[in-house]
């Protein structure tokens, strides 16, 4: 697959490049990137912290006053719910939310997600290099582009630094090195924005025995 290679504002760059169908051209399938989506959301969830009930509470279980006589109602046990310092009566239990994702679902899953903005929404430039590292700058360029309202940058190995600093203020755009390119921030975003080193490293990434999302 042949795509032309932008600037940052949109126009024309130099020369175009080779997309790897095996990565880009694939049919999206709408269960696949539901289950990858699923499983990364799920596992941004933290564990449910449970309460102490009575049972996980160490407190004496003898008997602290008499039977009768007392004046008082009748208890022989301190981990009762209706002490101080005893258990909680009905408290919440622990959660966990972690699911298992087999990994060739997960790789599927990206490059399938990959392939759907391939169809509408990619767009490849050269590179991150600005000039003027100002957001204002940076925002003129978007917007000059017109490639929407949330946008999603991906880089090589490392962001560029000038980039980074002057997208850090723009509402909707975020940059991610290509190491951290993900399904759910992928399709979340109206458009994708690859540099030619993102490509390289992700078309890598598949290339290798074993590689995933």
């Amino acid at each position: 697959m042949k795509v032309k290679v932008l600037n940052l504002d949109g126009s024309a760059g130099k020369n175009d490049i080779e997309l790897s169908d095996d990565v880009f051209g694939l049919e999206p399938r709408a269960d696949i990137l539901h289950r990858v989506v699923t499983w990364q959301l799920e596992n941004r969830r933290g564990t449910a912290r449970p309460t102490r009930e009575r049972s996980d509470v160490a407190r004496t279980g003898k008997k602290f006053g008499r039977q009768k006589g007392g004046g008082t109602a009748r208890h022989g046990d301190r981990k009762a719910p209706i002490f101080v310092g005893g258990g909680k009566a009905h408290g919440a239990r622990k959660r966990e939310f972690e699911q298992s994702l087999n990994k060739k679902v997960r790789a599927l899953g990206l490059k399938m997600a990959l392939s759907a903005k391939a169809k509408d929404g990619l767009v490849v430039v050269d590179s991150l290099d600005v000039k003027d590292a100002k957001t204002k700058a940076l925002a003129g360029q978007f917007k000059k582009a017109g490639w929407g309202r949330k946008v999603l940058v991906i880089d090589g190995e490392q962001v560029d630094q000038g980039f980074a600093r002057a997208a850090g203020n723009l509402v909707d755009v975020n940059v991610l090195p290509a190491v951290g390119a993900n399904v759910y921030d992928i399709l979340k975003h109206d458009t994708l924005v690859l540099t030619r080193a993102a490509v390289e490293k992700l078309e890598a990434r598949f290339a290798l025995p074993g590689g995933s999302n």
